[in-house]
């Protein structure tokens, strides 16, 4: 009953402060207000972190499954063929030159010479905040510290399912692949490799782990998260989620000793997928991965490099000329922020 009584009072103080108009409207505040920045939770009693912004503040590339990268051929196994020369049959052995009671297209060697490899496709979605730069205090051997001008990247992976897989129907006794289906699972994991590239001098610079940026970075950055880095993230399970505000999960891309006058450069990420292509069998065909390539230009110098803006897409042009000039710095045929591209890994 005193506890009743008491917070009687309060509530009648408190209308006399403000007046009952001004009650209902901080009521309705209190009610309503949400955090940019939250800590979810749900009735199981697990929670997660997940950072949120403002939108246009993180740029979203939707994963991209193409049905064509889950089969290569027909094509030959010129190795497994070569390797058992004791299966090739004699057609001069047999009456009318012909097998007893298959056609000769169903010969295991014949059939080695026209195969079909199917396989299952993934791809995540990749999210990401400007690329920036931000000098950072890095350990060298000795016990030294040595300050440096890091570039970096803060990203987002999340998994949205809708994997695609190679399906069979039977005909006739036999499995024919003419359709595909999506499946998903409950996690896919993300094995980064991301390498900057400056596409005038064509150098690169792979991803590098400076275990004393990610705490610096995490916090101009607002990401109240976990941050990974690129060996971090490995461990991590990117978990299946059709939410829009999902979390995903959060990682860091670090470089150092990037040329200050770069102007023109683009980021290859690999890992995202799965899907590959190579030209035949064997140590001698080359295989390329499938890649996200992002564009960025720099419209900048070596002179106070942290103020300078590096810019999402390929620059503007005013011209035919420049146009044909942008285009051919990044190897492109037309204006792109960025494209799936298969690379090879060097």
């Amino acid at each position: 009953m005193t506890t009743m009584n008491s917070m009687r009072s309060a509530a009648q103080h408190l209308m006399r402060r403000v007046g009952r108009k001004g009650l209902s409207a901080l009521l309705l505040t209190l009610t309503t207000a949400t955090p940019v920045c939250a800590q979810e939770t749900d009735t199981s009693g697990s929670s997660e972190q997940q950072t949120a912004f403002a939108p246009g503040v993180v740029t979203v590339i939707p994963g991209a499954a193409n049905p064509d990268e889950t089969f290569d051929g027909p094509l030959a196994l010129q190795r497994f063929i070569q390797s058992h020369p004791e299966l090739e049959w004699d057609p001069t052995t047999f009456e009318n030159g012909r097998p007893h009671f298959d056609p000769r297209s169903r010969t295991l060697i014949e059939m080695a010479k026209q195969v079909v490899l199917r396989r299952e496709i993934y791809c995540l979605e990749f999210s990401f905040k400007p690329l920036r730069q931000i000098y950072v205090d890095v350990p060298l051997a000795g016990g030294q510290v040595q300050r440096k001008l890091v570039w970096y990247m803060v990203y987002r992976v999340r998994y949205r399912g809708n994997d695609l897989r190679p399906a069979a129907d039977e005909v006739g006794g036999s499995k024919l692949y003419t359709r595909l289906e999506a499946v998903s699972y409950q996690s896919r994991r993300f094995f980064p490799l991301a390498t900057l590239k400056d596409q005038v001098s064509e150098r690169e610079y792979l991803d590098r782990v400076i275990p004393s940026a990610k705490p610096v970075i995490a916090a101009r950055e607002r990401i109240t998260a976990p941050l990974y880095n690129s060996v971090e993230v490995f461990n991590q399970r990117i978990p299946l989620s059709t939410d829009q505000d999902a979390p995903g999960v959060w990682g860091v891309l670090t470089w150092m000793d990037v040329n200050p006058d770069v102007d023109f450069l683009s980021l290859y990420i690999s890992g995202l997928t799965n899907a590959f292509e190579e030209d035949g069998e064997g140590e001698d065909a080359p295989y390329r991965r499938k890649m996200l390539q992002l564009n960025f230009f720099r419209p900048g110098d070596a002179m106070n490099q942290t103020a300078d803006t590096i810019r999402f897409g390929m620059p503007p042009y005013s011209n035919e000329e420049e146009h044909a000039y942008i285009l051919d710095q990044y190897n492109v045929e037309e204006l792109r922020n960025y494209r799936w591209v298969f690379r090879s890994i060097k």
